[in-house]
């Protein structure tokens, strides 16, 4: 019997080519120029900007430390007390000295209130606040903000912790750039050898999230600062009101921030190690939530920012343009594309499926190569390359058609007003009012 080996070399020596460009062409065309050739071209071009630069940094911190402004870091949650001590070192750790923490407990039902309580009573954190009827997320933010005395708002999940120069590092954008309205960390998975799920992450988090950000950001496209590392001047959360309800806040308040003229910037450097699901069904459930938002707020709630108005920027229109047409459309006709072949060229999934995969574990190795040169902890990375054969089945396959029931669920039952991360009563509101 023939290698499974030797059957493909077979298939591909005798195939019509013709056929699989005519199949395959989206490979050729758009996957790899856009996250390979596009991504080398701007990552090369960014990091030689930011070296030649160097001195303009320096004089950043200068002026940052002069200034010494007041930081509020900002930690809204619900029953995490279980992460809160991890998140409250990193905080005593911090190159930077002058912050104020607040912690906001959600109405939580586990020991978060005795937790935070605690802390502040020991001078570890500056002000504990609980909500005692869950209001969401957005509300347990917006009455910190209330609370809040800092120049620069710093908010993190309580399941997230900052390396020790995190928050200084997010701070000197703002010193080199004007007209910045936010900053994004750059997210890392810290409990990556919990599970396989886990693992799986690790490497998403660095190959295909940070690396697009860095890339995105670099091009005005910068689309989320993640909720659970962002940094935003206090007078701007005040003119765009703070947060709204969610699910999927985050990207709605990048969104509202750029809709006001502001620039964002993603802080490759600042690293936050966050804390993800460790089961493929609670991972599922997470970016089921993530990817509704996608329909919810850049196809409903901002639909102005694909018309002609007195606010209308091109770097915005083509920030909901990669997003959507990276995520929804193509997601959407990948479905058809494969249900036309099992009608028109069955027999041919035999040889293209296998040959697809092997093109995109060349394209995530040498995508693992790239992070390997830029990321921080590279023997930690590199024990990882064994689970890159995994990787093309874990984003081809089980991440898209979790995007893609989402985007069915949120288009025809809008399920993002009944997610329960949510309180319903909040969602309710925010169907009412279209946010």
């Amino acid at each position: 019997m023939d290698s499974f080996w030797e059957i493909i070399y077979s298939n591909l020596r005798y195939s019509d080519w013709s056929t699989i460009l005519n199949w395959g062409w989206y490979v050729f065309i758009i996957d790899i120029p856009r996250f390979l050739i596009l991504e080398i071209v701007v990552l090369f071009v960014t990091f030689r900007k930011r070296f030649l630069s160097k001195d303009q940094w320096h004089l950043a911190r200068k002026r940052l430390m002069n200034e010494f402004p007041l930081i509020t870091v900002l930690v809204p949650g619900h029953n995490e007390g279980k992460h809160l001590h991890k998140m409250v070192m990193s905080m005593q750790k911090q190159t930077y000295k002058n912050i104020e923490i607040i912690v906001v407990d959600d109405g939580s039902t586990d020991h978060t209130g005795i937790i935070g309580r605690s802390f502040e009573e020991r001078g570890l954190i500056t002000k504990f606040l609980r909500s005692e009827i869950r209001g969401g997320k957005a509300s347990a933010a917006n009455l910190g903000l209330k609370y809040s005395k800092g120049k620069f708002i710093v908010h993190i999940d309580a399941d997230s912790s900052l390396d020790n120069d995190a928050i200084e590092k997010s701070l000197l954008p703002f010193y080199v750039y004007k007209n910045l309205g936010g900053v994004g960390g750059n997210l890392m998975v810290r409990n990556d050898d919990e599970s396989l799920t886990a693992t799986m992450q690790y490497l998403e988090y660095q190959q295909s999230i940070s690396i697009s950000r860095i890339v995105t950001s670099s091009l005005g496209l910068y689309k989320i600062i993640s909720g659970a590392f962002g940094v935003f001047p206090r007078k701007v959360l005040e003119r765009v009101g703070g947060w709204d309800v969610g699910p999927g806040l985050d990207g709605d308040l990048t969104v509202k921030i750029r809709k006001i003229g502001y620039d964002i910037h993603f802080e490759q450097s600042a690293i936050c190690n966050t804390h993800v699901p460790v089961e493929w069904g609670k991972l599922a459930k997470q970016r089921l939530r993530w990817s509704r938002s996608l329909v919810r707020f850049r196809l409903r709630k901002h639909y102005d920012i694909w018309l002609p108005n007195k606010n209308f920027r091109w770097t915005n229109f083509f920030s909901f343009f990669e997003n959507v047409f990276f995520g929804l459309v193509l997601d959407i006709t990948w479905l058809i594309y494969m249900l036309r072949i099992i009608i028109e060229n069955p027999e041919f999934l035999l040889f293209w499926l296998p040959f697809k995969y092997l093109v995109y574990l060349l394209l995530y190795f040498m995508q693992f190569l790239i992070c390997l040169l830029i990321v921080k902890n590279k023997k930690k990375y590199l024990s990882k390359i064994i689970y890159v054969p995994l990787y093309p089945l874990y984003m081809g396959y089980f991440m898209r058609i979790v995007r893609t029931i989402a985007y069915f669920d949120e288009f025809f039952f809008y399920d993002s007003y009944k997610d329960p991360w949510n309180p319903q009563k909040t969602s309710k509101k925010a169907r009412e009012f279209g946010a």
